[in-house]
């Protein structure tokens, strides 16, 4: 038996899922922004609380802590990070600037998008002035042109340092080919600035971050990278500090957007972005093996955000086609997740310029001072603050007891801020806000789902996250969904999902090469050894970090996914490639028999050009060693009766009512596997409640999962 802790820390609570010698336990508890460390050990101590447990006696039995945060994103947000300097090929310093056309609208939401008079560019992280051209040129293939003018460069570092810059970034045309004159800067840097100085300066590579083509994301890459490094260094460190008291001696794991995890000194700032939604998809992909599902649409409605993810045949579908961190462009293999401002503390407003309208984020309230509810000092009205109007919470019950809601201020805020300007009394704003936010869900999901050319109708929803299921049926009415799943871990569940994923390392590499000829009757390539050795140099960074972690390198499982595209065309297609290495034509072909399907699919059949060439640009490996299986508790199914849970009823206003329904409240914890309940009726637990509307039914399965379903027409 081990002894594991998943924590994953958001922008209003912080989730603890705990694994202890066959036992899981949850806990929640608020962020606390000021200190990051103090949230991470509060779930700690609760989750051993309820083992029997102290604090220093759960840490000190514990295998592996996995982690995820938004620390470093919040502070990009808040521009809080070092002066950096920028290292680049003389004559094209101006690039970052200039950037891609569309780069004005890049991390915008759809409706900044459209007011495109108030659409600015974002201050770039650095400015001209520590921007530095370094006199060398290699071209596309790695060939040297002008050797590295070393003088010259010394006098760039030295003037960028004199600038004021703490960190310094390289990035050298082609330097994925050739990466040679980018170390060698290092090295004078390190020459100039010696690791014993008081001002000895880090060094940031885009040839080691991120070696892939496209200079300006490959820019922004290593920028962001270099920009919040040191403060995540510093986060991580005063945490292993502090486990270290407690006689942990381990490392932490921290998360990745890739849907793996590595040991903290073996991750990058920028592979930590979204790392808590990802955790959540792979708990959704863990479900669908375990249930048996093969389409699913993840969602997790927290305190801040409403997060979207799809699975098909259980498993991921696809990632980022151009990842977007902040206001900023990336390279980078990241799941795709969809993300957007409507969670329990998305604020409610009347846009007098559009008539009066009410409109429900994105800004959210956050934990401090909360929704007006909370009674520590918020102000405006939020989603938490409409449903406790509405009767869906019991303020005695909220977080598990451990805060009465003040639902006096939820209908003040509400009157003053909506139901005055609106001209409507307080309940009915209150259901326009909770319509408002579930239709902002609903459609949403529904876009994502049909975009990617998916009926909705075809796929089960999991809801997630402390307000999910008090809002699933509600808004998958807007998908025709029938089938719902929360579970005992809803509040949890991206740090329920970090104890399903693997050790994973995934290494990029830019290099082109044709697998097939253009013409009628080209032959496809028999240069294997050019397509293996990229590989191989791939491998040797998995070897070598797997081993550094203390896995066995004969562990490793290796899988290949390859950047296509046809000659003449602009669409790259990423593909997983039936073959790790290349030896013989038969592997060739079915190489690119299999990226044409995957391009079929993608595009239509009237868009594969064989005939045109066959390319690669992008080699990425990845590297996984597989974490023992979670082992999720189940119970014997019992007689279907719930009524030894029903605790008694409330007045609740529900969707398309104009009056308050006495409907019965059932508690989780009494509810038994096999009970089932038809709606009208909520279910309350400790960190969440369940709604069931009229024409729902709910049931617990074995592994006291709450499976809503229809049979009726849910629109």
């Amino acid at each position: 038996m081990t002894t594991q802790i998943n924590i994953d820390a958001g922008g209003t609570f912080t989730d603890c899922f705990t694994v202890h010698d066959g036992e899981v336990v949850s806990a929640k508890t608020p962020t606390t922004e000021h200190d990051m460390s103090e949230c991470f050990f509060r779930g700690i101590e609760k989750c051993a609380s309820q083992l029997g447990l102290g604090l220093e006696d759960l840490i000190g039995e514990v295998d592996s802590i996995r982690y995820s945060t938004t620390t470093a994103m919040n502070r990009l947000i808040e521009r809080k990070g070092p002066k950096l300097g920028l290292l680049t090929t003389a004559g094209v310093q101006d690039y970052p600037q200039i950037g891609r056309g569309p780069r004005w609208a890049d991390g915008l939401t759809d409706s900044e998008q459209r007011n495109i008079s108030d659409a600015k560019k974002p201050e770039y992280l650095v400015p001209d002035s520590r921007t530095n051209g370094i006199r060398e040129r290699v071209d596309s293939e790695g060939n040297v042109l002008r050797p590295l003018d070393e003088e010259h460069a010394r006098e760039q570092i030295r003037n960028l340092v004199d600038k004021g810059a703490r960190a310094i970034v390289v990035n050298l045309l082609w330097s994925y080919e050739y990466p040679e004159h980018e170390k060698r800067l290092r090295e004078l840097v390190r020459e100039e600035y010696p690791p014993s100085y008081l001002g000895s300066i880090p060094v940031f590579l885009s040839s080691e971050v991120m070696p892939t083509k496209q200079e300006y994301e490959r820019t922004n890459t290593t920028l962001l990278d270099a920009y919040l490094s040191e403060l995540m260094q510093e986060h991580i460190a005063d945490i292993k500090d502090r486990l270290e008291v407690h006689g942990y001696e381990g490392d932490i794991q921290m998360l990745h957007n890739t849907g793996g995890m590595a040991e903290s000194y073996k991750t990058t700032a920028v592979e930590t972005f979204n790392g808590g939604p990802v955790a959540g998809l792979k708990g959704g992909e863990y479900l669908c093996d375990v249930l048996g599902y093969e389409k699913a649409v993840v969602t997790d409605m927290g305190g801040t955000s409403f997060d979207i993810g799809i699975l098909t045949q259980g498993g991921v579908e696809s990632y980022e086609f151009e990842p977007v961190i902040d206001r900023w462009r990336v390279s980078g293999t990241m799941i795709e997740s969809k993300s957007i401002g409507a969670g329990g503390g998305s604020i409610a407003s009347v846009n007098d310029d559009l008539g009066g309208r009410i409109e429900v984020g994105p800004e959210s309230a956050g934990a401090d001072p909360g929704p007006a509810c909370y009674n520590r000092g918020g102000t405006k009205p939020t989603v938490t603050d409409a449903d406790v109007v509405l009767g869906f919470i019991d303020p005695e019950k909220f977080y598990a007891g451990n805060q009465r809601l003040a639902v006096e201020r939820a209908e003040e805020t509400i009157e003053t801020h909506v139901a005055d300007p609106a001209g409507m009394d307080v309940e009915e704003a209150a259901a326009n806000i909770r319509r408002i936010a579930d239709g902002n869900m609903g459609n949403t999901v529904r876009k994502e789902t049909m975009l990617r050319g998916h009926d909705p109708r075809e796929f089960m929803l999991y809801s997630f996250g402390g307000a999910g299921p008090l809002h699933a049926a509600s808004y998958s009415s807007y998908l025709d969904i029938d089938t719902v799943v929360t579970t005992p871990y809803s509040p949890v569940f991206c740090a329920m999902g970090s104890a399903t994923m693997d050790t994973l390392h995934i290494y990029e590499q830019s290099h082109s090469m044709y697998l097939r000829e253009s013409g009628e009757r080209a032959e496809y390539t028999t240069d294997y050894e050019a397509f293996n050795e990229v590989v191989e140099g791939l491998k040797a960074k998995g070897r070598r970090d797997i081993r550094s972690e203390g896995y066995d390198p004969d562990d490793i499982e290796y899988e290949l996914e390859l950047d296509m595209r046809f000659g003449g065309q602009i669409h790259v297609v990423r593909v997983q490639s039936p073959r790790i290495e290349l030896g013989e034509a038969a592997d060739v072909e079915a190489l690119c028999e299999h990226f044409m399907d995957q391009y079929k699919e993608r595009f239509s059949s009237y868009s594969v050009t064989p005939d045109h060439g066959i390319t690669v640009e992008n080699f990425a490996l990845k590297s996984r060693v597989a974490s023992p299986d979670v082992e999720l508790p189940t119970a014997s199914l019992n007689d279907t009766d719930p009524s030894p849970a029903r605790t008694g009823s409330r007045d609740i206003m529900w969707t398309g009512r104009e009056e308050y329904v006495s409907t019965p409240v059932f508690e989780y914890e009494d509810l038994r596997a096999g009970m089932e309940i038809e709606g009208p009726a909520v279910v309350d637990a400790d960190y969440t409640t369940t709604a069931v509307p009229d024409d729902w039914s709910y049931r617990l399965d074995e592994y006291r999962n709450g499976i809503l379903e229809t049979d009726g027409d849910n629109q």
